[in-house]
């Protein structure tokens, strides 16, 4: 995953839900870094995390640009208010 510092977690929640964001953001040119503890889990032969959960993340830098489309979708889903 990217520094930290320079990153910011945009969603949490079900991976169907992210795959959709995630390919808005995509369509605006911005390349979120998913993250998936349960699956990452498997792989390495240990489960952790929450199964279907993900967590979705941006450059800081591409927060403001970025905004108006994650709370628009998140919003035509009833995931946030």
């Amino acid at each position: 995953m990217e520094n930290p510092e320079q990153t910011t977690r945009i969603y949490t929640g079900p991976s169907m839900i992210a795959n959709g964001l995630k390919a808005r953001l995509l369509d605006m040119g911005i390349s979120p870094i998913e993250k998936n503890d349960h699956q990452s889990g498997i792989t390495g032969g240990f489960a952790i995390g929450v199964p279907n959960q993900v967590r979705l993340f941006i450059r800081k830098e591409e927060l403001e640009r970025a905004k108006d489309v994650i709370d628009s979708y998140l919003k035509e889903l009833g995931e946030k208010g």
